[in-house]
C-alpha cells in the first residue's frame, strides 16, 4: 500500500514593504529636518505608522504597506524641507502642525512674518494664518484680539510682527504693556528703574524678541528707547502715536484698565490684545475687562479677533492634553449641583 505524499510545503517570504526615497539638495537641511537622534522622523512614524529614516547623502526613506500614509509623510516631510529652505526652524512643535495640518504649499505668504535681519515666523495651524493675516492687514484694522489657551502662539506671533515692524522702521516704537497682578500694580517700592521692575512680568515678552531680533539687536533698540515695556498702571494719561502696542496677558486687566489702555491708541497706532478669558488672576471682586471688550468690540469692523481653541496648542504635544483635561474638569463642576 502506498502512502499519499504530500509536496513539502514552501517557506513563504514576507513582503518587504514598499520603500520610497526623497531626495535633497541640502544634505544639512535634512539633517536639521530628521532631528537630534531622528526625533522629528520618529514623531512622523509614530503619527503615521510607517518607517522613515535618513540614510544619508540629502535622502529620507519612507517605508510601509500604505500607500496613502507614505504620501501624507512625503507631504510632511516637503513641507519641513520647504520650511527650512524659507531660513525657518524645524521643531517638534512645527513638525506637529505640519502632520495635523495642510496649508497646501508649506505655507502661504499671509501667514509669514520676517524680522529684518531677525528670524522668520510661519503661521502652523488655520487659526495661526488667521491671525497673522488680521496682523499684517494694517488697511483694515487696529485692533486685533488674538484669545485663547496658552501655547497657541498668541503673543509669539505679535511680538515677532511687532518686531518686523520695529526693525524695518515702520513704528517708532514698540511698546508692550502686561498686568502686573502679582504686584497689585504697585510697583514703586521696588528697586531699579521702571523697565526692572516690570521685567521679571515679562520675561516671556522678551524671550520672544530676543527670539525674533537676536538678543544683539533687541538690547540695541532696547537702549535706544526703540523698545518699551510698561505695566499698564503706568499707560494713564498717555497717547501713543506711530508705535506698536502688545497688551499681554489681558485677562488680568480690570475693566477701568482695559478701557484705559484700548483708548491709548494715537495716530499711526496700532494694537494687539492677547489673552486667555478663562485664566484671569483677579480677585472675586475685580472681573476682568477682557470679556467686556470682547463683547462690546466684536461687531467694529476696525477690529479683528481670533479665537483659538486647544487644537491651535503648538508649545507641547503634552500642553493640549492638559488644556483638554481642564475644560473636561471645568464643565464637570459646572454640571454639578
Amino acid at each position: 500500500m502506498s502512502a499519499n505524499k504530500t509536496p513539502a510545503a514552501r517557506a513563504v517570504k514576507p513582503k518587504r514593504a514598499p520603500v520610497e526615497t526623497l531626495h535633497f539638495e541640502d544634505a544639512e537641511k535634512v539633517r536639521a529636518l530628521a532631528g537630534a537622534g531622528d526625533r522629528h522622523l520618529i514623531l512622523i512614524e509614530e503619527a503615521l505608522g510607517l518607517r522613515v529614516s535618513a540614510p544619508g547623502a540629502g535622502q529620507i526613506q519612507i517605508s510601509g504597506a500604505d500607500a496613502a500614509a507614505r504620501r501624507e509623510a512625503r507631504r510632511v516631510i516637503e513641507r519641513l524641507y520647504a520650511r527650512l529652505d524659507r531660513g525657518m526652524i524645524c521643531d517638534e512643535a512645527g513638525v506637529r502642525a505640519a502632520i495635523r495640518y495642510d496649508d497646501g504649499a508649506g505655507g502661504a505668504d499671509d501667514g509669514l512674518i520676517r524680522v529684518p535681519r531677525g528670524a522668520s515666523f510661519l503661521a502652523r495651524t488655520p487659526r495661526q494664518r488667521e491671525y497673522v493675516s488680521a496682523l499684517k492687514n494694517e488697511s483694515a484694522f487696529d485692533l486685533v484680539f488674538g484669545v485663547g489657551p496658552a501655547g497657541t502662539g498668541k503673543t509669539l506671533l505679535a511680538v515677532a510682527w511687532g518686531a518686523s515692524l520695529l526693525a524695518g522702521h515702520k513704528v517708532d516704537r514698540l511698546i508692550v504693556t502686561r498686568p502686573a497682578v502679582e504686584a497689585g500694580e504697585k510697583l514703586g517700592f521696588l528697586p531699579g528703574d521702571l523697565a526692572e521692575k516690570v521685567d521679571p512680568y515679562l520675561l516671556p515678552v522678551w524671550d520672544a524678541l530676543s527670539d525674533a531680533l537676536g538678543k544683539t539687536q533687541m538690547e540695541r533698540l532696547r537702549a535706544d528707547k526703540r523698545i518699551e515695556v510698561a505695566p499698564i498702571a503706568f499707560m494713564r494719561g498717555r497717547t501713543l502715536n506711530n508705535a506698536f502696542i502688545i497688551v499681554d496677558e489681558a485677562q488680568n486687566a480690570t475693566r477701568a484698565q482695559m478701557r484705559m489702555v484700548l483708548t491709548r491708541l494715537g495716530e499711526g497706532s496700532r494694537m494687539v490684545v492677547t489673552g486667555d478669558p478663562s485664566q484671569s488672576d483677579l480677585g472675586p471682586r475685580q472681573p476682568s475687562g477682557l470679556p467686556e471688550a470682547l463683547r462690546i468690540l466684536k461687531d467694529d469692523p476696525r477690529v479683528a479677533m481670533t479665537w483659538f481653541q486647544r487644537a491651535d496648542v503648538v508649545r507641547h504635544d503634552l500642553v493640549a492634553r492638559i488644556v483638554a483635561a481642564y475644560e473636561a474638569a471645568d464643565a464637570d463642576e459646572a454640571g454639578r449641583p
